[in-house]
């Protein structure tokens, strides 16, 4: 028997291509795919601003967070994956700015690059709703 499953689209091309979601609800789970900074038109927003880069990629993540009823005060766990590390003061306060007061469980890992070169951060979010929060 096949739970049911909310899932949450940004209405990409890529995500028929390649057979994902933006978000997906389970149950009181949330998981949001990985996120850069790429705006409607498909352009990279903040090319060579990672701070930026991470805020415009939360922004979008948390949006898709709230279609499934979730909000940012929900986010259990972020993950962070950037192609320079040295950037972490940057990448860390724009974190901060949406997660100082949630503070999730966080982790930031360097890559080689991302899936466009002028990406510079990508960002996954998990989420638990529940009734005591």
């Amino acid at each position: 028997m096949t739970r049911p499953r909310q899932r949450v689209s940004s209405g990409t091309e890529w995500e028929d291509a390649v057979g994902y979601s933006r978000a997906v609800r389970a149950g009181d789970t949330v998981h949001v795919a990985g996120t850069t900074a790429t705006g409607e038109d498909g352009a990279v927003v903040g090319v060579g601003d990672p701070g930026r880069q991470t805020r415009y990629a939360l922004g979008l993540a948390i949006e898709a967070l709230e279609e499934t009823g979730a909000t940012a005060s929900d986010v259990v766990r972020t993950r962070l994956y950037v192609t320079d590390v040295d950037d972490w003061p940057e990448i860390g306060s724009a974190h901060a700015e949406y997660f100082g007061d949630v503070r999730p469980a966080a982790t930031m890992v360097q890559v080689e690059r991302l899936i466009d070169p002028d990406h510079l951060v990508e960002v996954e979010l998990e989420a638990i709703l529940s009734d005591e929060t």
